[in-house]
């Protein structure tokens, strides 16, 4: 038996009607579909991330080794032990969460903010181990899950239009249009996002990507062909490669140490919400992409996939990354025809290969990054239609998931504006005994904690 039938072998390629070409093309196709995150990624957590000694874009390139690391990992898991088509990476929105409202909106120190990570992997595994999975998905709101994505999305497209000064503070309004066409970096930014939204809309495959380094590269021919100086367009000095991650490296541990039990919960309970139903979401959908699902709708063997994503979560943070979960870019690879993990083994071996590309990380503008957290944003307000707006608790509980977040700046306050604002209205029209007694437990202790949060007693 040659190696290609042991690797075949090895993933039950044949049975389940693939082949290896097909697994290697959707693995590629995978990779390239969701490789912009090891790019946008570090950039976000940067904003947060200082390490006493090291530039900005040092630490940039530190953060995208930690991305590449926790994404191999999680992928690796993915492929070997679950022998599912799908890739894995740090999240998009909870990394914005881990950076906007965490650290520079909380104050929580970076390291703590990565040991609530650590934290909530740890969680994560126990109850995939336990099968616990049912139990916790009955605890939360219907509206809420359904709506979480649209809100992050909403919150990711705030944050992408002001970094690239598409939308500026105003002391009358709080925000307002930004003086676009006087700025090369909000000219470039927009002309990168017409780029990149146009080739998504054609399905062209790594769209993202793309639109990132093309904007990039046309930021540095303007600048070497002398229309602006260094440091207008694009980065004013390119440091060496950084490949020493230590300083990132287990800064969790350091994290343990002196919390604020209330702040520090509820940064955890943020994280594992959004993570465990993002993930539970993302499976069930790119799942019927290869119709994986049985008879009644569910992923079998669910639990396995599950702890990928959880692996790769506790992985990452121990690397110095935010939250890993499952993207929705898998349905790329899975629309080429993969089908098993031998397409998730050559999407982990991509991230991997890309450890060569660090000092190509120090070259791209921040604004070339950031066009994809508003297309991002963008693709995830289609998440609005999965809610029933006919029914007033859906329409109250949703309509603040979505909203709050962005306008609070916190995935976290709008989680719990939705989920206080459910059995409330449950209870106004008379539906009280729909409402499950966890779902009232946690209400109850989310608006305690707001209470006390909001007068200043805790953090």
């Amino acid at each position: 038996m040659g190696l290609a039938d042991s690797v075949t072998a090895r993933f039950d390629v044949e049975q389940h009607g693939s082949d290896l070409r097909t697994e290697v093309v959707a693995g590629i196709t995978t990779f390239l579909a969701m490789s912009y995150i090891i790019v946008v990624n570090p950039f976000i957590l940067a904003e947060a991330v200082q390490i006493p000694g090291y530039e900005f874009i040092e630490v940039v390139q530190m953060i995208a080794i930690a991305t590449i690391l926790a994404s191999a990992a999680a992928t690796l898991v993915m492929a070997l032990y679950a022998n599912r088509p799908f890739g894995l990476a740090p999240g998009m929105g909870l990394n914005a969460f881990f950076a906007f409202s965490v650290v520079l909106g909380l104050g929580v120190p970076w390291q703590t903010a990565l040991a609530a990570v650590f934290v909530e992997g740890i969680l994560f595994i126990l109850l995939t181990v336990v099968g616990a999975r049912k139990y916790v998905i009955r605890l939360f709101p219907e509206p809420v899950k359904r709506a979480v994505g649209a809100g992050i999305g909403l919150f990711l497209l705030f944050i992408g239009l002001q970094e690239l000064q598409l939308v500026v503070p105003d002391e009358a309004t709080l925000v307002t249009l930004g003086g676009i066409f006087g700025s090369p970096w909000s000219i470039l930014g927009v002309l990168g996002l017409a780029l990149t939204f146009g080739l998504w809309a054609r399905g062209v495959t790594g769209a993202v990507i793309i639109g990132i380094l093309t904007t990039a590269l046309a930021g540095w021919a303007l600048t070497l062909g002398g229309v602006f100086e260094r440091g207008v367009v694009t980065p004013e000095s390119l440091p060496a490669a950084q490949y020493d991650i230590t300083p990132l490296a287990g800064a969790f541990v350091d994290g343990l140490a002196n919390i604020e039990p209330l702040t520090f919960t509820l940064v955890v309970f943020t994280f594992f919400f959004v993570d465990f139903f993002d993930t539970a979401g993302t499976l069930i959908g790119v799942s019927q992409f290869g119709d994986f699902l049985d008879d009644d709708g569910d992923l079998p063997e669910m639990d396995r996939p599950l702890m990928a994503d959880a692996v790769g979560t506790t992985v990452g943070a121990m690397v110095g990354t935010s939250t890993v979960t499952t993207y929705i870019e898998s349905s790329t690879g899975v629309e080429e025809g993969g089908r098993t993990g031998l397409t998730a083994l050559v999407v982990a071996i991509g991230f991997l290969v890309s450890l060569v590309a660090i000092p190509v990380v120090a070259a791209i503008p921040a604004y070339a990054s950031f066009i994809a957290v508003i297309v991002v944003g963008v693709m995830m307000l289609r998440g609005v239609t999965e809610v029933d707006w006919s029914d007033p608790a859906w329409t109250v509980s949703a309509g603040l998931t979505v909203t709050v977040m962005p306008f609070a700046y916190s995935i976290a306050d709008g989680l719990a504006a939705g989920i206080i604002a459910y059995p409330l209205i449950k209870i106004a029209v008379g539906e009280y005994d729909e409402v499950r007694l966890g779902q009232y437990v946690i209400a109850v202790l989310l608006a305690g904690y707001y209470v006390l949060q909001t007068r200043g007693l805790i953090l």
